[in-house]
């Protein structure tokens, strides 16, 4: 797809439809792409039947709800049959062009696919969000997502190259030449997680080579939590001298919603998705504002469509104006914490990212951190009475700053904390996704 940007600062025009006007595509291309689905995919097919729902149903937005959810385990299972595509694939295995894979971590890695129309829309979707965070034309841009495998690097690659920059696909490896190439080809602009970009600096400093020396204008950090992290965001920029975007996506959506120049918050694609934010324990649609988990629908992928998807990803909503004249709702504060990573203290909502928000804004923290649940944090019930906290500290970390950790985390998250610092360098490093919550 060969495109001119629509101003100089809106990539697509979309980006400022109206929000009635915005609803009434989303609405049109939801009867195109369930009507597909009820007969080109025999999972979904299945599914409407189940419901007693047929396309001519959809009338409206709020007509969707009367479909099920769809969740990571229903959609494990209908890959199963027939193998090795599974009954949710919506189109011909000949029409694809790319298959991804899951981590695979905790099973058999789960593949997810794109046909030539998807990949298409994927690259330019990406490029959108890329132009939004100041790449232009000529700019040089490193990717430092990994490639085997992963889905993210590819997908900045395309987007790159479509705004029209000079991409240079790096990986997730080889720290020292990553700094070094950035330092020789004049590199603006890099993707990568959270955690490397932290690292990449530490090596960086390590090499006697100031971060901010190197000329990187813009981070578009994801993969995990942090860039939307008010701590972690100002810790990056301090030590970069660069703006820090927030990159949300997943194997299943890719783009999800990234930050623009003019908003710390991520924006919704919602030209491609349909977005519902659901109370967890109700699944009943909560207000702007409130907290709950994101589920989506795609409006027009082929390969691998998902209608409902629970992300399992907690959000907060704002679907007013941005100052820029983008429409599409922001994810105030990006991704709160997953669903299942939730702790409950003595009553209390805890999830891992507001331990980061203190962590990172602590004297004497290197940022570097590791939630432990185990038997010492629990009471005779079983219920979690705080949570323990390894933290490594600077070298130059003050010899109380595990109590004044502790205090603060008290005073804030109102969380009883048991803080074990541990020295400078000792805590291992992450290239791809760091672990923060560990359970025992």
């Amino acid at each position: 797809m060969e495109r001119q940007p629509f101003t100089s600062e809106i990539w697509d025009e979309r980006e400022t439809w109206s929000r009635d006007r915005l609803h009434d595509y989303q609405l049109r291309a939801l009867r195109r792409q369930i009507g597909r689905l009820a007969t080109d995919s025999a999972f979904h097919a299945a599914r409407f039947a189940t419901a007693g729902f047929v396309p001519a149903d959809l009338q409206s937005l709020e007509d969707l709800r009367r479909l099920p959810l769809t969740t990571k385990q229903d959609y494990l299972d209908a890959l199963g049959n027939p193998p090795p595509w599974g009954s949710a694939l919506g189109c011909l295995p000949r029409e694809l062009a790319r298959v991804h894979f899951s981590s695979g971590t905790t099973a058999l890695p789960a593949p997810n696919a794109w046909t030539g129309r998807d990949l298409d829309r994927w690259a330019d979707l990406y490029a959108r969000y890329l132009y939004a965070q100041g790449l232009r034309p000529g700019d040089v841009f490193q990717v430092l997502f990994s490639y085997p495998w992963f889905v993210g690097g590819l997908g900045a690659t395309a987007g790159a190259q479509r705004v029209g920059a000079t991409v240079i696909p790096g990986g997730s490896g080889d720290t020292e030449r990553q700094i070094q190439t950035m330092l020789r080809f004049g590199t603006v602009c890099f993707v990568s997680t959270p955690s490397f970009a932290a690292y990449l600096a530490e090596v960086a400093r390590g090499l006697g080579i100031d971060p901010r020396e190197i000329g990187i204008r813009a981070m578009g950090l994801g993969g995990e939590p942090g860039a939307s992290i008010e701590s972690t965001r100002r810790a990056l920029e301090l030590t970069w001298g660069a703006r820090v975007y927030d990159c949300y996506g997943c194997l299943e959506f890719q783009p999800i919603a990234w930050a623009t120049a003019a908003q710390p918050s991520p924006v919704l694609c919602e030209d491609f998705l349909f977005a519902e934010v659901l109370d967890p324990s109700t699944n009943n649609p909560v207000a702007d504002g409130e907290l709950g988990v994101l589920v989506l629908t795609h409006l027009d992928k082929s390969a691998y469509p998902l209608v409902r998807w629970w992300t399992g990803d907690i959000v907060v909503r704002d679907t007013r104006m941005s100052d820029d004249g983008r429409t599409h709702g922001r994810l105030v504060g990006g991704v709160r914490g997953r669903a299942d990573d939730m702790l409950i203290v003595r009553g209390v909502n805890l999830f891992p990212s507001a331990v980061e928000e203190v962590v990172r804004s602590t004297p004497g923290a290197s940022g570097e951190y590791l939630v432990i649940v185990d038997a010492d944090v629990r009471d005779a019930g079983g219920f979690l009475a705080g949570i323990k906290l390894r933290v490594e500290a600077t070298p130059d970390a003050p010899a109380d700053m595990g109590s004044q950790l502790s205090d603060r985390i008290r005073t804030e998250l109102l969380v009883r904390a048991m803080v074990e610092v541990v020295p400078a360098g000792s805590m291992a490093r992450a290239t791809h996704k760091a672990k923060r919550l560990l359970r025992t």
